[in-house]
């Protein structure tokens, strides 16, 4: 089998799986490396594609009229990208974009592979389905936060998000993401420096006190 390693380690369950169409499917997956910043998709570009994530992540946003972004969610290794899955589903055009963030490395599945396998494995069209649940709530609890919950909670949030003391990101990086202008977050971020709570550097943040962001975001130490 090709690149049987990776599938045992990022897979597993396809490994042990003994339908015949699921491994015709791993024979014929592509692994193709994707540089940093490449745009994988776009509005009204045609879904031909499935992707399996190994290493790497993909950003998946909404681009308004005046160029404000939203982060939708993030692929990350061992997932597949929901809207790709809607797509090819529905055999509709990509209603938003994606970003490599980092070097991504992914198994690529043709469209016609992906229907086949789903029309005649069970696994398959498990794996598919659990995948796309479990992503799509995910989505809809980011819309919720970020339709009802406030800006400083989801920020504070955010900041704790990775555990750890420095956060590369600029705030305009943190604006994409909580869905929200840069003018805005500098504002609040600026505010949470005054009380103490963070240092603010040129592309990071310093967490000084996680106590009263752990306070403001609702979340427990």
């Amino acid at each position: 089998m090709k690149h049987e390693s990776l599938w045992k380690q990022h897979f597993p369950g396809f490994v042990a799986c003994q339908d015949k169409s699921v491994k015709s499917l791993m024979e014929s997956a592509s692994l193709v490396t994707i540089p940093d910043g490449k745009k994988l998709f776009y509005p009204g570009k045609i879904c031909t594609n499935y992707l399996l994530l190994l290493e790497g992540k993909v950003k998946a946003q909404l681009l308004s009229e005046n160029g404000r972004e939203i982060v939708l969610y993030y692929v990350s290794p061992g997932d597949s990208c929901i809207l790709t899955t809607s797509c090819l589903l529905g055999e509709n055009d990509y209603p938003a974009e994606g970003i490599s963030e980092g070097e991504v490395t992914a198994f690529l599945i043709t469209a016609a592979t992906f229907q086949r396998c789903l029309d005649h494995s069970a696994f398959f069209r498990e794996f598919v389905f659990n995948n796309f649940s479990s992503r799509l709530s995910h989505v809809l609890n980011r819309m919720e936060n970020v339709l009802f919950a406030g800006i400083e909670q989801r920020l504070a949030k955010t900041l704790l998000t990775d555990n750890e003391p420095v956060i590369s990101k600029t705030h305009q990086e943190l604006a994409t993401e909580l869905g929200s202008a840069r003018e805005v977050i500098s504002r609040h971020l600026k505010r949470f420096e005054s009380q103490g709570w963070v240092k603010l550097n040129r592309g990071t943040i310093e967490i000084i006190q996680s106590k009263p962001l752990h306070n403001l975001s609702g979340q427990p130490e």
